[in-house]
């Protein structure tokens, strides 16, 4: 399948003493991808760490400083969130972007929820639902379902029973970010875009009638291309379902020999974590594809998933210096874009 879609995700991390050069190096990476042509520039989200805590408000920032650009977070974890306020914020920036917003989300428990749930949760920590209701009830206040009983004029003001400001768009531009079976069919069912990264839960592959298939364990690749699959089948647009996926790669065409260096390095630290599912939740981990535009583009040829899909947001390393994204995200645009069959704008 020919690439339609060339993106890019950073984490955004900075100096807990001085935060602001941190996110201003962020701001100005999101502006370098419009400036090199990217159709999309997505923000992770990291709670109670070094790295972009409100990707809403980060991107509500970015939204002033570029004009094409899609703008989305991979993911917002809904464990941390108020699902009717969090609309409000989401339709805010759309409203601001030009309908350039494409949220990204995922369930769960809040990372380390027993050290934090009495500051998150003080009275509800308990009785809170971390399970897929929190992404319906986001999906129908941002699609303009009745939040409130009440609507009309009182006084001098007016109230609407829906959440305002609405952005009709908004809705088909909700993604949810799966790494297993269930979360794809889930996503499938309620109509969501779906966000496939470079990890995935270890299990088997659906078989014809839904079941588990009794085959052995696929790889990262045929694992990936399942949950595809699976989503696709089961979402009302069928195989023009949209998927991006989300791998790390590092090509090092104008790279210097230091920076190549350092990102084998970095590469060859990671890979071992590659070899078998990891941990109780048996997650598995794609390797980092580093080399020139030309090699990383045979292998993504290769694999299994990529052939399944036309859109990408490729995962820029957590640690890297400005400098190396700008080297990166260059590269990306001019030589490992064009090897996948996706041509820079003449606009960028």
């Amino acid at each position: 399948m020919k690439l339609r879609k060339l993106g890019f995700l950073t984490i955004g991390l900075f100096d807990g003493a001085d935060p602001g050069p941190g996110h201003e190096s962020t701001l100005e990476i999101i502006e370098l991808g419009e400036r090199l042509g990217f159709d999309s520039a997505w923000v992770r989200h990291r709670h109670l760490q070094y790295g972009i805590s409100s990707p809403v408000a980060l991107l509500a920032a970015a939204s002033q400083r570029t004009s094409r650009i899609e703008l989305g977070t991979a993911v917002i974890p809904l464990g941390w969130e108020n699902p009717l306020r969090l609309a409000e914020d989401l339709a805010t920036v759309d409203v601001l972007s030009g309908g350039r917003l494409n949220p990204g989300v995922s369930v769960g428990p809040p990372m380390h929820y027993d050290q934090v749930k009495e500051a998150l949760y003080p009275d509800t920590a308990e009785a809170e639902d971390f399970g897929h209701d929190r992404v319906r009830r986001l999906l129908d206040f941002v699609r303009g379902e009745r939040a409130s009983g009440f609507s009309g004029v009182q006084g001098f003001e007016s109230f609407s029973d829906r959440v305002e400001p609405h952005s009709p768009g908004l809705g088909a531009r909700m993604w949810y970010g799966g790494g297993s079976l269930r979360s794809a069919r889930w996503a499938g069912e309620h109509a969501m875009n779906f966000l496939t990264s470079s990890v995935v839960k270890a299990e088997r592959a659906e078989g014809p009638g839904g079941a588990e298939d009794p085959g052995g364990a696929p790889d990262f690749a045929e694992i990936q291309l399942s949950h595809i699959r699976t989503f696709r089948a089961h979402h009302p647009d069928g195989e023009r379902a949209r998927v991006s996926q989300g791998l790390v790669v590092i090509p090092t065409d104008s790279a210097t020999p230091e920076q190549r260096a350092r990102y084998e390095e970095y590469a060859r630290t990671r890979l071992p974590r590659t070899a078998a599912p990891q941990g109780p939740a048996r997650l598995m981990f794609a390797p980092d594809l580093v080399g020139s535009s030309a090699e990383i583009a045979e292998r993504l040829h290769a694999h299994a998933a990529f052939r399944e899909i036309d859109e990408v947001a490729f995962a820029l390393p957590f640690t890297f210096r400005h400098e190396d994204y700008v080297q990166i995200l260059t590269d990306i645009a001019d030589s490992l874009g064009p090897a996948l069959g996706r041509q820079r704008p003449a606009t960028a």
